[in-house]
């Protein structure tokens, strides 16, 4: 295809500037777009050094070198750098102001009620089982949900991974520790139930005012992946640390879908390709970054309980009751593929 016939095939993401400069202004989705490459914004809320911040860019470097002079690839990695909430990149890009993003499905239960099946705590064992389900008929049966409710085109699934807590107050080796401390959590009614019923106070709050509150030490205790807690500074300003494994969390990765459905066919199949890449890619540093986080807690001061079996088990039978709920939210369909 000739690059007049790909640019006259294509929509473009165009406006007077990207991101007003890389600061969100006017950008829309344009079915008629001006003579140019076309424009790819990539977008997410975390350092350039990140493993999601990574991918992107492996992302964009394979279709820009796959669409030389036809592809521009513009990346904003951390929209809160910008004034924006973490989870404001789910309208811009479902009305078309950014081309894609990732955000943690938790984010999304609100619009889509079927990702609250896949907040239920303790549901996977470890990463690779997670990975499976999320790879597999499960994944694809979310995708489709989300597809349904929100106007994205979802292409797969970065890891945000096994969360554990973290408190300024005292260690927590059993729900009893947990009694009366404030917490964060995502948006998300499992998550706020499960909270519940370990006997915290939990607040749903975006991210960028946890981190405010935990500078404040306005708020107990909040729980991320050991990266994200060391990415945001928290292990800062809370000692205590829990490595508990109670929730596993995907972030699809999510396009404006009347830009990328006006795509012509190759460069769709190309980013389908780099997607499946950057997944494999994001999810091998991961791994990493867990063990890293973990070292710089330690060597800030802080101090990681590893739960012993029996200690697991106290925190997945006080949780109970979320399952017993999940019984009547979700279609048997869907409980089958988890076994519950």
């Amino acid at each position: 295809m000739s690059r007049r016939d790909f640019l006259r095939s294509s929509a473009v993401v165009g406006a007077s500037s990207v991101l007003g400069g890389l600061g969100v202004s006017e950008l829309k989705a344009q079915q008629n777009p001006p003579e140019g490459p076309i424009r790819i914004i990539m977008a997410g809320y975390g350092p350039p050094t990140t493993s999601f911040s990574l991918a992107l860019k492996r992302m964009g470097d394979r279709i820009e070198a796959k669409f030389p002079g036809n592809v521009e690839v513009k990346y904003v990695y951390n929209i809160i750098d910008l004034g924006y909430k973490g989870l404001d990149i789910l309208w811009l890009v479902e009305e078309g102001v950014l081309t894609l993003g990732y955000q943690s499905s938790s984010y999304l239960t609100g619009r889509v009620p079927n990702l609250g099946l896949v907040d239920l705590p303790f549901l996977f064992s470890d990463n690779l089982t997670a990975r499976s389900a999320m790879d597999g008929e499960l994944g694809q049966r979310l995708t489709e949900s989300i597809e349904q409710d929100m106007d994205y085109r979802v292409l797969g699934y970065f890891e945000n991974g096994l969360r554990h807590m973290s408190n300024r107050v005292r260690p927590v080796r059993t729900p009893a520790d947990m009694k009366d401390l404030s917490i964060r959590v995502l948006p998300s009614k499992v998550h706020e139930r499960t909270f519940q019923l370990l006997g915290a106070k939990p607040e749903i709050m975006d991210l960028s005012e946890v981190i405010e509150r935990v500078k404040a030490g306005t708020i107990d205790m909040q729980e991320n992946p050991f990266a994200n807690t060391v990415t945001y500074g928290v292990h800062n300003f809370h000692k205590h640390h829990t490595a508990s494994n109670h929730f596993y969390i995907s972030r699809p990765i999510f396009f404006h879908r009347p830009t990328f459905d006006s795509w012509p066919e190759e460069l769709q199949t190309e980013m389908r390709a780099a997607v499946a890449d950057a997944v494999a890619f994001q999810r091998s540093l991961k791994d990493q970054e867990e063990t890293d986080a973990a070292a710089a807690i330690r060597e800030a001061g802080g101090e990681i309980a590893e739960l012993t079996p029996a200690e697991t088990q106290l925190f997945i039978e006080a949780v109970r009751p979320v399952y017993e709920d999940a019984q009547t939210q979700y279609s048997q369909e869907l409980l089958d593929l988890l076994d519950l």
